[in-house]
């Protein structure tokens, strides 16, 4: 597998880089995993936006998905024709958020555009992928998402507060692909967002190759962020940034 940051931003975009958004390839197959405010103009620096063959939203926070408004009317009104419905996997009430966003719900109710399909906990298969989904600990319905290669394994954290769910689904993954919105020192909500240390103890009781940091928030300190979650865990570790790309 190939995993590209699309948007590595929570909250809403910052100065480097979009909200959330993630492209994952094999086999010729292209999946992207949330479409954060933004993401769709780092998505068109690798592939054409007509050429994702699925998405999948992790939870319905705007910017997690607001970005698929943007590529309805890429793949409505592109002069060359509108190509065949895109898979789109997210939470009940996926296809009502969407149309909410427009000034006028959109006669077809974007049925024309997008082939919503309802996720749930669970596994599923998208393409060449084995997808593993669990609840996580957030205000609104939110997954985890564990994506299975073969013998490779990428596991995405989406948006969650600390949760035992979540070292269970990122076991002995090769790549963890984990939010760390919060510092240490600050007065932080419960059942939110992760600190870079929660991110790395997540990590090494989950046993991970590599921790991949995300969803910094703009007015954050990634330095900080990073020192956290390095003394926490042992492994390899980067901080996510737009366009960089690992292989899994």
């Amino acid at each position: 597998m190939k995993l590209t940051i699309l948007g590595c931003s929570g909250t809403y975009p910052g100065p480097a880089s979009a909200c959330s958004s993630y492209l994952i390839e094999a086999d010729g197959f292209r999946l992207v995993v949330d479409a954060g405010n933004g993401s769709m103009g780092e998505l068109q620096r690798h592939c054409d936006l007509r050429d994702i063959d699925a998405v999948l939203l992790s939870h319905l926070h705007g910017d997690h998905c607001l970005d698929l408004v943007a590529n309805s009317y890429a793949r409505r009104y592109h002069p060359e024709g509108m190509p065949p419905k895109l898979p789109v996997y997210g939470p009940i009430n996926t296809q009502e958020r969407l149309c909410g966003a427009f000034e006028k719900r959109p006669e077809d109710s974007l049925a024309d555009i997008y082939d919503f399909r309802t996720i749930g906990a669970g596994c599923l298969h998208i393409g060449p992928y084995r997808i593993d989904l669990t609840r996580v600990a957030h205000p609104i319905e939110a997954y985890g998402v564990r994506i299975t290669d073969g013998d490779k394994v990428l596991t995405y954290s989406g948006d969650t507060g600390a949760c035992d769910r979540l070292v269970r689904l990122a076991r002995d993954s090769d790549l963890f692909l984990c939010e760390a919105s919060f510092l240490d020192d600050e007065d932080n909500p419960p059942d939110l967002h992760l600190t870079g240390r929660e991110a790395g103890e997540h990590a090494q009781r989950a046993d991970v190759g590599h921790l991949v940091l995300t969803h910094l928030v703009p007015w954050g300190n990634a330095a900080r962020s990073q020192q956290e979650a390095a003394a926490a865990f042992d492994g390899q570790l980067t901080v996510a940034s737009s366009g960089a790309t690992f292989e899994v």
